[in-house]
């Protein structure tokens, strides 16, 4: 038996060096990342056909920016390619750029230019390339209202007819009043389809009070797309809590919680929902503070959002949030949360079963826990899951599943 010395360094080894890091159920390696030292604002996503893709901003010299994205190959990156650049954009670590593949192949990428001098306001602008990211098309914009407020947190995906679909929130109404100063008014959740020629179709407000800076995040089942998101109450307690809307026919249905938290907040806490799919079978993780105790949860359903089971606490009891989730062939969900550790924080994944059995954490990878450090990200192609975070630039990781 191991010495209690001997125990305790094998525990700093593993969460130094989380490239080494073997357990019964999983294996994680750390792979160069193509992104330079002055990168940031990383996102992941993956095709049908299982090509994972990088996309990051570059801090470029003279206040410029530049997007740009990576495919996975083999044991690394390809060379990036550039998607956009700038210098008028609004770069923030918690409402960053994305990244999709539709079902044709098209590519499709979102980030966000000033429309003014203050500090809140900017619009969408997104492009798409018919050719594998080699040629991207002139950037339109989702929203056309206008008004120089805030439009931002969008997710990308594929609406059921193969066209690119958008929803983010939206704050052209939170300039009623004065016209000029962020808080007055309500943030709104919106959605659009944007066709081949770039026409914007089917646009719809699916809540019109909703938390003012936390992420969305959208998930595809085989009844149709399932949007979560944090919303904000109208009585006086301020419950900001995370709301469901799912697409059923023609029409999105009324905005309802997933899981009554009833966490009383009177600013946003910048940190929203994840969301997967597969079939009708539904997981939602998320992070609350209800009650002065920071949690992370996870709630499944079995119906396409409809309704969920009790939600599970998946946390180790110093959780940061900032989550992402996958689910996987046999049920179970994979989630990785920031936590708190001694000396700073830490990037742990959990593989949790519908019935509540949880496997035990694992440490993917040191971090810190200021802004800067941005929100990490997963994506699940074949065996393999790929890991995004940031740094001193971003690092990226695989993390090969065991079979089951």
């Amino acid at each position: 038996m191991r010495g209690e010395n001997e125990v305790k360094r094998i525990a700093i080894f593993c969460l130094i060096y989380p490239i080494l890091l073997q357990t019964a159920s999983a294996q994680v390696r750390e792979i160069p990342s193509p992104a330079g030292a002055n990168s940031g604002q990383p996102n992941l996503t993956v095709s049908r056909d299982g090509q994972v893709y990088l996309s990051w901003i570059e801090r470029l010299p003279e206040g410029r920016f530049s997007l740009r994205f990576s495919r996975q190959t083999g044991d690394g990156w390809s060379a990036p390619r550039v998607i956009a650049e700038g210098t008028n954009w609004f770069v923030n670590w918690a409402d960053f750029p994305s990244m999709v593949v539709l079902p044709d192949g098209t590519l499709a990428a979102h980030w966000l230019v000033k429309s003014s001098p203050e500090t809140f306001d900017y619009d969408v602008q997104i492009a798409r390339s018919f050719d594998g990211g080699v040629h991207w098309e002139k950037p339109l914009t989702p929203h056309r209202d206008g008004v120089r407020a805030e439009h931002g947190f969008v997710s990308l995906f594929a609406a059921s007819d193969g066209n690119l679909a958008a929803v983010w929130l939206d704050g052209r109404e939170m300039k009623a009043g004065t016209g000029h100063d962020h808080g007055h008014g309500n943030m709104t959740l919106r959605y659009v389809k944007i066709e081949r020629d770039g026409s914007l179709t089917d646009e719809a407000v699916l809540d019109t009070r909703v938390c003012e800076c936390c992420q969305t995040a959208v998930a595809v089942t085989s009844d149709g797309p399932v949007v979560v998101y944090r919303d904000r109450s109208s009585d006086p307690n301020e419950i900001r809590d995370i709301s469901i809307v799912r697409r059923s026919g023609p029409r999105w249905t009324d905005p309802r919680p997933v899981a009554p938290d009833r966490w009383e907040l009177t600013g946003c806490p910048v940190n929203g929902p994840a969301i997967a799919a597969r079939g009708r079978e539904i997981a939602v993780a998320w992070y609350t503070g209800a009650g002065d105790s920071p949690r992370v949860k996870l709630a499944f359903s079995q119906d396409a959002g409809e309704s969920f089971a009790p939600p599970l606490t998946i946390d180790e009891g110093s959780p940061i949030g900032r989550v992402d989730l996958l689910l996987l062939g046999d049920g179970s969900a994979l989630v990785c949360w920031l936590e708190k550790v001694a000396g700073g924080g830490a990037l742990r994944l959990r593989r949790v079963a519908p019935s509540g059995t949880m496997e035990q954490t694992l440490p993917i990878a040191p971090s810190g826990t200021a802004r800067s450090n941005g929100f990490p990200q997963m994506v699940r192609s074949g065996k393999d899951v790929f890991f995004a975070w940031t740094a001193a630039g971003i690092k990226t990781a695989r993390l090969e599943l065991s079979p089951r």
